[in-house]
């Protein structure tokens, strides 16, 4: 039986086609009626609303030269002193500097506004003082040099009474805390008059803290 030739032309042409095929896609088809996010990256799930919104403030408020930055940190410097300032006033804990901070540096302010110091009355005594050195009376100086001695004296005496007083009543309330530095605290806060006292005082005075 005579076999027919298979013509050249079809066995070219076959396989230039199918070298020329376009390969399918086999990835399956996703679900077209999920919403996707036009500028969302592809292949990546659409963010939430709140994320990009947050993303985009994180980018408009990075500072891009150094002086943006410089002025950044001054700005937000101007903030803290402004939110220290009024906690100085109204005693909030949140803002107060280091030193005034914590329940046991709070009980030595409102122990030490709540009684009379003699330390506190030392400037207006002084300035009296001084007039009464300044007049060239003899007497008058004499007086001024023994004002001196026992305002000195009293000061001493009251500091030495209400350290120790203080310190047991620390003790007390304050068995198992840190009270290092507490008295020198006190000690240095009841040599300021009441009214220029900071944090300023929150207590009465006799009111027992």
């Amino acid at each position: 039986m005579r076999e027919h030739p298979v013509p050249l032309g079809f066995v070219f042409r076959s396989r230039a086609k199918e070298e020329k095929a376009p390969a399918v896609d086999q990835t399956p088809l996703t679900d077209s009626k999920q919403p996707r996010d036009p500028q969302a990256p592809k292949g990546r799930p659409t963010p939430k609303r709140s994320e990009a919104q947050a993303q985009r403030r994180g980018v408009a408020n990075t500072p891009t030269t150094r002086k943006d930055a410089a002025k950044r940190q001054r700005e937000e410097r101007r903030l803290q002193m402004e939110k220290q300032r009024q906690a100085l006033a109204g005693g909030d804990e949140r803002y107060l500097p280091a030193r005034d901070k914590g329940p046991v540096r709070k009980f030595v302010r409102d122990y030490v506004d709540s009684r009379f110091n003699v330390a506190e009355f030392f400037l207006p005594m002084a300035v009296v003082i001084l007039v009464l050195s300044m007049v060239r009376v003899a007497s008058l100086q004499n007086i001024a040099l023994l004002l001196w001695l026992v305002v000195i004296v009293l000061i001493v005496l009251d500091s030495i009474l209400s350290a120790f007083r203080l310190r047991k009543r620390l003790n007390e309330r304050f068995p198992n805390q840190n009270k290092r530095g507490a008295i020198p605290y006190a000690l240095m806060r009841s040599l300021q008059m009441r009214r220029l006292r900071l944090p300023k005082p929150q207590v009465k005075r006799g009111e027992r803290p």
